[in-house]
């Protein structure tokens, strides 16, 4: 299951926005984070979705969610501006963005293709 992240975990999980300059992934696995709303109806779109992907790759991947209506300062930490949007983070090198609702599809070639989670 996707798991939600406040800013603390957020610091712990991810990033540690505070101590690092430069990104500095601190998780042991890729991993997407969605920002969303509880409200936004393409964020609800998503979020199963995100749980099928969460199921399927359990182990190999983790799923965060951060809620922008709780988390506004992360959320704005990374220029979100609209929802969803969704953080994908390989193990080597920076993160990417998406906005928008993606397609199941979608979600599995970044996997594939960005994430490189086989």
């Amino acid at each position: 299951m996707a798991e939600l992240l406040t800013i603390d975990t957020f610091k712990n999980k991810v990033f540690d926005y505070e101590k690092e300059k430069e990104w500095k992934y601190r998780g042991e696995l890729p991993a997407i984070v969605d920002f969303y709303a509880d409200w936004c109806g393409p964020c609800k779109m998503v979020a199963p979705v995100l749980e099928r992907l969460a199921k399927k790759h359990a182990g190999k991947l983790h799923i965060y969610k951060v809620d922008t209506e709780a988390q506004p300062d992360l959320a704005g930490l990374f220029g979100v501006q609209s929802i969803p949007t969704l953080l994908f983070i390989p193990m080597e090198g920076k993160p990417s963005i998406a906005m928008g609702a993606l397609p199941e599809k979608e979600f599995e070639r970044i996997i594939g293709d960005v994430l490189k989670v086989v």
